[in-house]
């Protein structure tokens, strides 16, 4: 296993490395691998000058972020992954990214993604797609692809990506690494592009559960920069006894019998050791998917109207254009990509007068619906234990064409995403090679029971 955010600090302390020896290991590692995974989109080869000696006291001394190319850093180009951004460099850094540098990171580059973060398979990027470090002929998952290789291939500590439906859990699945999502309104999104608002969310990729528990609580708190967060965090009874709630639909259809065996598998084993595993019915499953898309392409619509060339970003030669609608087309046309354009023009469909009532406020109706059966589920158990993804990772170019295909790879990630809910991924084992991850869901605020589950599991599963 590369690297723990903890072994790298225990080994600077006891004198057997170096802070900067420690960052120079991981440009030496991306300067050898990314030609082939395209997991980095700049690497700042300064970094290794940011780390003092002061700061050994600080929670993530000594560790080396990657971070996902829509979150500001300071002076630093971010692209989103998109041909308009791709000369912006941003004013300022976005609060998580000030909240870990306070508590002594040092930031190695940003990575690769899906165009806007909409994509599950870091294909949609307009600088060329990622590959999955377990074999380069497989998509790394999506939207936040080059942050999960980069923890998974040893290119940094940690990494931070954003997770819309399901985009921090799916390429952590798909590269074995752990992805965290929190509770909608516990970390900032202030600093970070906008894809759908009331779904995007901050989190971190790690290498184990501790390490991921000390990012969250490192970026994690209320933040007068971004109206939805606060520090309100649910303390949970000190038990050892966790109730795990298995739903039966997400094992019905859509999922690879393969990857089922194996998520069964790792119930079993979780039940051996005298965890209590429940069978439940989250009744709504089935639509949630399509509310996702339905509200996300809405969100998507409004969010995406800000980036026409005007302001900042691409702008189209003056003599291309004769009239400033000429312009909005032109920027928008040459700087956007097929998938961004295809949800926008659904989302503009479904807030359209005639369609609003039949598609976007139902949506929402069903959305409260599904939050209603997570608010039963999570009366009877502590934690949800679901598959992370229908399938093992996929050939690079096998659905870029098939738009719905894609989508359903996000199919297990969304319900949490539509609920507000904390969701972590751990890899419980492996196909071919090929990483399968299982998915860990807790109630909203309860993130420390949701990481007292995960440990546990954690340890069970790589016994």
């Amino acid at each position: 296993m590369n690297p723990t955010i903890k072994e790298t600090q225990e080994r600077i302390k006891k004198r057997e490395l170096t802070p900067s020896d420690a960052v120079y290991s991981f440009l030496s590692r991306i300067r050898a691998r990314n030609m082939e995974t395209n997991a980095m989109l700049s690497v700042f080869e300064k970094a290794a000058g940011e780390i003092t000696e002061i700061r050994r006291e600080l929670p993530l001394f000594g560790s080396v972020f990657a971070i996902k190319d829509n979150i500001l850093v300071k002076g630093e180009k971010c692209t989103a992954g998109s041909k308009i951004l791709e000369h912006y460099v941003a004013p300022f850094d976005a609060t998580v990214i000030e909240k870990i540098k306070e508590k002594g990171a040092v930031i190695i580059g940003k990575t690769n993604m899906d165009e806007f973060a909409m994509g599950s398979s870091t294909e949609n990027s307009a600088f060329g797609p990622a590959r999955n470090p377990h074999n380069l002929k497989k998509v790394p998952g999506g939207s936040s692809g080059g942050a999960a290789i980069g923890v998974a291939d040893g290119m940094c500590n940690a990494a931070l990506g954003s997770d819309t439906g399901g985009s921090i859990r799916q390429p952590a699945a798909f590269c074995g690494v752990v992805g965290m999502k929190p509770t909608y309104g516990t970390v900032s999104r202030s600093g970070v592009i906008s894809m759908a608002s009331s779904f995007d969310q901050v989190g971190p990729f790690a290498q184990t559960v501790e390490d991921a528990e000390i990012i969250f609580e490192a970026i994690s708190g209320r933040d007068i920069k971004d109206s939805v967060t606060t520090d309100f965090l649910r303390k949970n009874r000190k038990s050892d006894k966790i109730r795990v709630g298995v739903p039966k639909e997400y094992f019905v259809k859509g999922i690879d019998q393969d990857i089922k065996e194996v998520i069964e598998k790792a119930i079993s084993k979780i039940e051996r050791k005298g965890i209590e595993v429940i069978e439940i019915s989250l009744p709504h499953t089935e639509y949630a998917l399509p509310t996702y898309e339905i509200i996300m392409a809405s969100e998507v619509s409004a969010n995406m109207a800000r980036f026409d060339g005007m302001r900042y970003g691409m702008k189209i030669e003056k003599d291309v254009a004769k009239t400033i609608q000429d312009a909005y087309l032109e920027n928008r046309g040459q700087g956007l990509g097929k998938e961004v354009k295809r949800r926008i023009i659904l989302g503009t469909y479904t807030l359209s007068a005639g369609y609003y009532d039949a598609y976007y406020v139902k949506a929402q109706r069903v959305r409260s619906l599904i939050y209603k059966d997570m608010q039963d589920a999570f009366r009877q158990v502590d934690v949800l234990l679901t598959p992370t993804t229908p399938t093992l990772p996929f050939n690079i170019g096998e659905k870029i064409k098939d738009p719905l295909a894609m989508h359903l790879s996000d199919v297990f990630t969304v319900t949490a995403n539509l609920a507000g809910l904390p969701a972590i991924n751990l890899p419980c084992g492996k196909i071919k090679g090929l990483p399968v991850g299982a998915q860990v869901i807790a109630g909203r605020f309860r993130e420390e029971i949701l990481f007292a589950a995960a440990k546990k599991f954690e340890k069970i599963w790589q016994e």
